[in-house]
């Protein structure tokens, strides 16, 4: 695990933008473990746990074999795992920028971070249950609406914050970033189904667990 956050902290020293300095980056990662509330924030690198099950949100590069045929996406039983890692981005076109917090109802995306690809979902049936399919798809500079979820905090809170209940929703579907104790049995044997449902279910909630979590660079907070 520890050569996995050296490699994680080599790619945000070569990408995060200046006006973010390492001391800080490692002050924010730590607070975490020192039990200091941490908020997430825009270019924050993260794993999504889901709440139930306790599988980290991941991907690779294998393709799906039926549906889009696009990059898979499923559930990762072990924390252990490089490709469970997330970069938070904003929505194209807003003001918000890297190290900004992250209020429910908005728009996120989220760009996995080895392949650069975008979790992202359509109306292709799932492989396991039939759901909607959520994949990785596009590129650096290749994002659409597919790769759009409106973010929801579950209870009390108007921002996002580390170990919170959270629902992502997807925008054009409508459907809730979803996954259960179905388990790929060959390619991903292991590996749990991750799809879209469009009800709310108890297998909605994720939360933000492992990572790197930039400071906060906006003036004010809302709490």
């Amino acid at each position: 695990m520890a050569l996995g956050f050296f490699a994680l902290a080599i790619f945000l020293f070569l990408t995060l933008d200046p006006d973010v300095s390492p001391s800080s980056t490692a002050s924010a990662s730590a607070a975490s473990s020192e039990g200091v509330e941490v908020q997430i924030t825009y270019g924050s690198v993260i794993k999504l746990m889901h709440e139930k099950t306790k599988f980290r949100l991941h991907s690779h590069d294998v393709p799906y074999g039926s549906g889009s045929g696009q990059q898979s996406v499923t559930g990762f039983p072990t924390v252990d795992d490089a490709n469970s890692y997330w970069i938070v981005r904003p929505e194209p076109g807003t003001s918000a920028k890297q190290g900004d917090t992250i209020k429910s109802g908005t728009i996120v995306r989220f760009q996995h971070m080895r392949t650069r690809k975008w979790l992202h979902s359509h109306l292709h049936a799932s492989p396991i249950s039939g759901n909607l399919e959520v994949s990785c798809f596009g590129g650096e500079n290749d994002s659409d609406t597919g790769d759009y979820w409106r973010l929801f905090i579950e209870g009390s809170g108007k921002t996002w914050k580390q170990d919170q209940k959270i629902r992502l929703q997807h925008v054009d579907t409508s459907g809730y970033l979803h996954s259960h104790d179905k388990k790929y049995s060959r390619i991903a044997g292991g590996q749990q189904e991750v799809c879209g449902v469009r009800e709310k279910r108890a297998d909605n909630i994720w939360l933000a667990a492992e990572g790197v979590y930039l400071p906060v660079t906006e003036s004010k907070q809302v709490e």
